[in-house]
């Protein structure tokens, strides 16, 4: 039997109303077709496993996105899901309900393929990344880190990704206000060592 996460659980009940049944409705999907899967966490989504990275879906404010590992190597009514070699974007564009997504048969049939290539070890050559840009921090953020030790020094010991995500939801903030608050949240979370998304990782 395949094994569940709760963090999953935890990530699915945050998320915005809309995106609950889609998630769920993926999740049932992954399981059918693989019933030896293994839920995990990686960069902050959901993802699950079978010999390997196989699928994983992501929810955001007003859509959610599914992306299959090895999409070019799957094909969906006669020609490859995606071109993409990351699945990160997602295959299937911005999904705002169960809808937009292909038929629950032709989903089946992509799970089981993904696991399929899995099991076979088959793999997709994947071009070198281009080195990532530095991570800069906004002006507001660096002033609040010079008057907070503890927080500053959980920033400079993060990772890209972990100083991304703080800066790029900070950046997003639509209002003054809600980047004021941001900046707040942010500090009281870096000061207990905490990166943005801790509440969807393994205690």
């Amino acid at each position: 039997m395949g094994k569940k996460d709760p963090r999953i659980d935890a990530y699915i009940s945050k998320s915005p109303d809309f995106a609950q049944p889609i998630l769920k409705y993926l999740r049932e999907i992954v399981h059918e077709a693989c019933p030896d899967v293994v839920e995990t966490v990686k960069w902050s989504n959901p993802t699950f496993d079978h010999h390997g990275i196989m699928v994983g879906f992501s929810a955001f404010k007003q859509y959610c996105v599914l992306g299959f590992w090895k999409a070019p190597l799957l094909i969906l009514d006669g020609k490859p899901v995606s071109k993409e070699l990351e699945s990160g974007a997602g295959q299937f564009g911005k999904l705002t309900s169960i809808k937009d997504l292909p038929s629950r048969s032709k989903l089946l049939k992509l799970v089981k393929d993904a696991a399929r290539l899995n099991e076979e070890g088959i793999t997709v050559d994947r071009k070198p990344r281009a080195a990532s840009k530095p991570v800069v921090a906004p002006a507001d953020l660096i002033k609040a880190l010079k008057l907070n030790a503890k927080a500053r020094t959980t920033f400079e010991s993060f990772s890209p990704s972990h100083k991304r995500e703080y800066v790029e939801w900070i950046v997003e903030a639509k209002t003054a206000e809600t980047r004021q608050r941001r900046v707040g949240q942010a500090l009281e979370w870096m000061s207990e060592g905490k990166p943005r998304n801790w509440k969807y990782m393994r205690k």
